[in-house]
């Protein structure tokens, strides 16, 4: 396999190693990649994975991020809301 030529990914690919040695949720990752991703990205990633971006987006505009009825009493115990 040939060398990569982009050496300024190295400091990225650094990061990967430890975002992927906390063995976070591989959805987590790419709604986080959505959020952060610049415009062209971004677009790549929603073409990517439709569904994921529906419902960050859906859940981006709902009060604490919640769809349904549960899982808002859920966050509002979490917070002391209750």
């Amino acid at each position: 396999m040939p060398m990569p030529t982009r050496t300024w990914l190295f400091p990225e690919y650094l990061v990967s190693q430890k975002l992927s040695a906390e063995d976070y949720p591989f959805y987590a990752l790419i709604m986080a990649a959505m959020r952060k991703a610049d415009t062209t990205n971004q677009a790549k990633l929603k073409r990517a994975w439709p569904e994921v971006w529906k419902e960050l987006y859906a859940r981006y505009h709902a009060p604490g991020g919640a769809l349904t009825e549960t899982e808002l009493a859920y966050i509002r115990k979490q917070r002391g809301c209750d």
